[in-house]
């Protein structure tokens, strides 16, 4: 398995990190989990491309997750590509219906399949995918991949979501915010560090980062270390990690 951050950054714009986007793949199947503005471009970057993907996940309906689902569908309609699922928590269905309401002329130009998922194991893209509903303002939830790849999507750092990736190979966390800053529905990164505390991943990837995190990461990576030894690391756009 093979999982490459497209986008990094969050609601606020950062040069060189676009909004939420993850492509999973192996043995030339490939997932989208999010599609935040510019990753349609990242995706293209792959050399993956808009007409490979034709299944996207999402973990919730912020705008910052699901601002290119759109695009995807126009680019996979004029590239001939005939078919696109999209997955994701309660009320997906009601976020595509409203999209399609507002650009009207894309209805029907793919046959457009939408499913909902709660808590619950499911099959997608030829996966299997555990979901866990995560602590944040909308109703988003996280994934686990087996025990390659876990990601936490958006919410809070909790006892309840390190333990449901624990031991993964690979864990992305949402780390929006230095401590500096008082916030809740993301966890900033003594939350982070105390909430993995006693768990063992292989490795953990800090994204979702807001312009507050810029020149902080060092500080960021004490914080959390002071709660978990682990080896943790600031996620990129383009960062390819290739998982046995």
């Amino acid at each position: 398995m093979r999982v490459t951050f497209l986008g990094t950054g969050s609601a606020m714009p950062l040069a060189d990190r676009h909004q939420t986007g993850l492509l999973v793949d192996e043995g030339g199947r490939y997932l989208l989990v999010d599609c935040g503005a510019g990753v349609l471009h990242r995706l293209e970057e792959t050399g993956v491309g808009a007409e490979n993907v034709s299944t996207v996940l999402l973990t919730h309906h912020h705008l910052d997750h699901v601002s290119d689902l759109m695009a995807l569908l126009k680019a996979r309609w004029l590239a001939g590509e005939e078919h696109l699922e999209v997955v994701g928590p309660r009320g997906t269905k009601a976020l595509v219906d409203g999209l399609l309401d507002v650009h009207d002329y894309l209805d029907g130009r793919v046959d457009l399949s939408v499913r909902e998922v709660g808590e619950q194991s499911f099959e997608i893209a030829g996966f299997e995918v555990e979901a866990h509903r995560t602590e944040h303002s909308k109703e988003c939830l996280a994934y686990r991949f087996d025990d390659r790849f876990a990601f936490s999507g958006d919410g809070e750092a909790t006892e309840a979501l390190a333990s449901f990736a624990d031991e993964v190979a690979v864990f992305a966390h949402d780390c929006s915010f230095p401590d500096s800053v008082d916030v809740d529905n993301h966890p900033t990164p003594s939350q982070l560090g105390e909430a993995l505390a006693g768990h063992e991943y292989g490795r953990v990837y800090l994204t979702h980062l807001y312009p507050h995190t810029e020149d902080k990461h060092e500080e960021m990576l004490a914080s959390i270390e002071r709660g978990y030894d682990g080896d943790v690391r600031f996620a990129e756009d383009m960062l390819s990690v290739t998982i046995d």
